[in-house]
């Protein structure tokens, strides 16, 4: 799907079912490299093992398609701000400092970014993020929170402003312990069914998208350009 914006520049989001990712020409484990290989056999769940590996593989092709190389050609790594290990934190592709990237997973669902400029992504899936009054009240702004009571339902538009925050954590702008500072109360809380929603926070663009038609993911990328949600097309070697 193409958000229909004509703003060069703008980083390239994609979000798809764990399944269809691995499913790409491009995709396959040969692509992670030694220390992601290590985290993927962590997981005691295979599900939440192939949601790791399709959201590394699935950026490692978004980026590609920026760069105009194959995806076999990229090594994604990770480097923490706080600790320094390089065995998890910010993802970023070794080599090529030009380039943003971000990944999200959830169960089955994984969404993935990359351009020239900095970009955040995030899907949950309904229910998976609390409901109860206390998370709203931790993660909630009051006008918020105000808000999100007075909606038709709480929970959808709880997770809508929730993905929008950890989207905004990922490109730097907050942290998860300032997040009931972070005031969202003036952008939309619901999305056109089935089409994306572009809105604005201070200097950044948010792209946001409910699906409706399957996963029910809801799907926020914070970006410095307009982000491009990406075609099948756009994915293509």
């Amino acid at each position: 799907m193409d958000n229909g914006s004509n703003e060069p520049g703008g980083p390239l989001v994609a979000v798809s079912a764990s399944t269809e990712v691995m499913r790409h020409p491009e995709a396959g484990e040969h692509l992670l490299g030694p220390t992601e290989r290590q985290r993927a056999a962590r997981f005691r769940q295979e599900e939440a093992r192939q949601d790791y590996v399709a959201a590394h593989v699935l950026v490692r092709i978004c980026a590609a398609r920026v760069l105009g190389v194959e995806a076999a050609a990229l090594t994604l790594a990770q480097q923490c701000p706080d600790c320094g290990d390089h065995g998890h934190g910010k993802p970023y592709l070794a080599g090529h400092p030009e380039i943003h990237v971000s990944l999200s997973h959830t169960h089955g669902v994984v969404a993935a970014a990359a351009g020239h400029h900095p970009v955040g992504v995030d899907v949950e899936l309904p229910g998976r993020t609390g409901t109860a009054v206390e998370v709203f009240e931790r993660v909630l702004a009051e006008a918020e929170l105000k808000l999100v009571q007075a909606h038709p339902d709480p929970g959808r538009a709880f997770l809508r402003q929730w993905v929008r925050k950890e989207a905004l954590i990922k490109i730097g702008r907050t942290t998860l312990d300032t997040l009931g500072e972070l005031d969202l109360s003036a952008l939309p809380l619901d999305t056109p069914a089935g089409l994306p929603l572009h809105s604005k926070y201070e200097d950044l663009y948010l792209l946001d998208w409910q699906d409706d038609t399957g996963t029910g993911a809801t799907v926020c990328a914070a970006a410095t350009r307009p982000p491009h949600l990406a075609t099948p097309a756009a994915l293509a070697p």
